[in-house]
């Protein structure tokens, strides 16, 4: 199946729909689908990149996209998933993302070494002082990464795509304080590792199950 925008009145239709709702018509108007791609392709995409790169990523997009297609017949909202699909392709991008774990670790711990270049083609002016304190932190958090285990860089990444706590669980299968207990030991872990700072931004999410 071939999934992306453009699928005319349809896609028109659906934006007015929930996720559940277009999944639900999706059954029967298999096109319907479609519109669940144009909403959310990106923030997967975004989710994936950040863990395996954006070659991978295209991928695994594509990969996470197939997959739903053929189990939109087993979504249910009534299970915890609601309205809101991304908590469903966020674990099942998560599964897939599973299958890469040396992969990923490779590629923090590349991104570790990475030395801080100089960026060239931009005017002197531009690049401050905080630019170059950035690309090192990137380094620091790159390594710290990396030596997170995997169950917990999964809690993390997860919520890094704005996602709730109980969306997080919901994407991982776990119970809504599983998530709370690895989340904490997470960004404890990366504070230590990053002398006390925690520069991933990581919006303190509430939990809305």
């Amino acid at each position: 199946m071939t999934v992306g925008p453009g699928v005319g009145i349809g896609t028109v239709r659906a934006d007015a729909e929930s996720d559940a709702s277009v999944i639900a018509r999706s059954r029967d108007e298999p096109e319907a689908f479609a519109a669940l791609f144009d909403r959310h392709a990106d923030a997967v995409h975004r989710y994936a990149a950040r863990r395996l790169g954006g070659e991978v990523a295209d991928d695994l997009v594509a990969e996470t996209f197939t997959t739903a297609f053929q189990q939109r017949h087993r979504y249910d909202p009534a299970r915890g998933a609601g309205a809101d699909a991304r908590p469903w392709l966020f674990g099942i991008a998560t599964n897939l993302v599973g299958r890469h774990r040396r992969a990923e670790a490779r590629r923090f711990k590349a991104m570790a070494r990475v030395p801080a270049l100089a960026d060239h083609d931009e005017p002197l002016a531009d690049r401050a002082a905080d630019r170059v304190v950035a690309r090192a932190v990137g380094r620091e958090l790159a390594a710290a990464l990396a030596a997170l285990p995997a169950r917990h860089r999964d809690v993390l990444l997860v919520a890094w795509g704005d996602l709730s706590y109980g969306e997080a669980a919901q994407a991982l299968g776990i119970p809504v304080g599983t998530v709370r207990s690895r989340m904490h030991r997470a960004r404890s872990k990366l504070r230590e590792a990053l002398g006390g700072s925690n520069p991933t931004a990581l919006r303190e999410v509430s939990d809305h199950a």
